[in-house]
């Protein structure tokens, strides 16, 4: 979708902001630009529409050579978002969403939809805040406002140059999501300046790491960016700590799983205690008879007589099968919790353990190293929990 060829910047006097670069950013993909102060990343976002001219190369947009074309008409047909939002503080919210559309001519309707549905998209309420002036809205919701204007008219492309750079970290977690989420529902082919390795890693499909100079460093996955760092200066540069960053972009993996003691809901109460004798367990989830997850329960609750349906505990610490191992990590330190369920819907999948968890992610860190899948790796397998 956008190929940079060659494309290179040198400032009169022989400052070199960005050294020749060959990038292909595929459609439909968010790529990271992730670097230190300098070293040209935002300098590229702005040659892809052209706000700076590049000094060598070409720029291709669709097959498209833009370096030869309007840069005007070149940048209606992407959209562009910034930290510092820019929006114009004598306009309403609405009209500062519409302006791209009244630019391009569009009937007064047609843009009032378009903006109203754009605000609706990312979780502003048309009621609330189309009425209002961009010094009436948190930092938060003016970013939302830049998003929604920059999709305005519905461009394929989205230049992002650190948008969530002056949010607080709460809401800056929360509008990562929301904008990760946001992309994979419309598709857009995005590139996004960041100086946060794990920004990077958490939204990016791609990670592109620049040092100073211009220089790209490695262009990969996040996973192999924190797995594999190409040389000292991406090691240095995403951190010693890059194995629990690696926990965020890692999923979980049947194969990583750990079969737990299971009881049924109308099981008595003798057969529980029976059976998690059998397999030496202090606890065992509780399953019903579709083998849904309906709680747990502990030794120390199945005593006496009865059934097991009423000394069910309600399970807290569980995540869906589709989560990373960090949302695991999470739980599991949340709920103070030695285990975490997998389920998919309802359903118990299997459960993650803290050995096991460390077995996922060295798993992963080997996969990478071996050029294999994960589940191709042959590592020490978990066995029962135990406790």
């Amino acid at each position: 979708m956008i190929v940079l060829d060659g494309v290179g910047k040198t400032y009169p006097g022989g400052t070199v902001a960005v050294e020749s670069l060959d990038l292909d950013v595929p459609r439909g993909s968010l790529v990271c630009l992730v670097g230190p102060s300098g070293c040209g990343k935002s300098t590229t976002l702005k040659m892809v529409n052209r706000l700076i001219e590049p000094t060598t190369g070409r720029i291709v947009l669709d097959g498209e050579d833009v370096t030869s074309i309007d840069p005007v008409q070149l940048r209606r047909r992407m959209g562009y978002v910034i930290q510092q939002v820019g929006l114009f503080p004598h306009r309403t919210i609405l009209d500062n969403v519409g302006t791209v559309p009244e630019m391009l001519g569009w009937k007064k309707a047609e843009t009032q939809a378009r903006c109203e549905e754009l605000m609706s998209l990312v979780g502003l309420d048309v009621d609330e805040f189309a009425r209002r002036y961009p010094h009436q809205l948190s930092g938060g919701q003016r970013q939302r406002v830049g998003v929604a204007r920059a999709l305005a008219a519905d461009p394929p492309v989205l230049l992002m140059d650190e948008p969530f750079g002056a949010v607080d970290p709460v809401v800056r977690g929360r509008l990562q999501d929301e904008f990760r989420e946001l992309q994979q529902r419309l598709g857009k082919t995005i590139m996004f300046v960041t100086h946060d390795i794990e920004e990077a890693v958490r939204i990016g499909d791609a990670v592109a790491v620049f040092e100073q100079g211009g220089r790209l460093a490695q262009y990969d996955t996040p996973a192999a960016v924190l797995g594999a760092p190409a040389d000292e200066f991406v090691a240095s540069f995403v951190g010693a700590d890059r194995g629990l960053r690696r926990l965020a972009v890692t999923p979980i993996d049947e194969c990583d799983l750990v079969r737990a003691p299971m009881v049924h809901v109308d099981d008595t109460l003798a057969q529980a205690r029976q059976r998690m004798a059998a397999e030496d367990a202090r606890w065992a989830v509780v399953l019903d008879g579709q083998e849904d997850l309906r709680g747990w329960v502990s030794v120390e609750g199945v005593t006496g007589d009865g059934s097991v349906r009423d000394r069910v505990s309600r399970m807290e610490a569980f995540v869906s099968r589709d989560a990373a191992l960090k949302d695991a990590m999470a739980t599991m330190l949340q709920h103070d919790a030695g285990w975490v369920a997998v389920l998919d819907g309802s359903r118990l999948v299997g459960v993650l353990t803290p050995d096991s968890l460390h077995t996922a992610l060295r798993r992963s860190v080997r996969a990478d190293d071996e050029g294999l899948q994960p589940r191709d790796v042959e590592l020490e397998q978990a066995g029962p929990v135990r406790t």
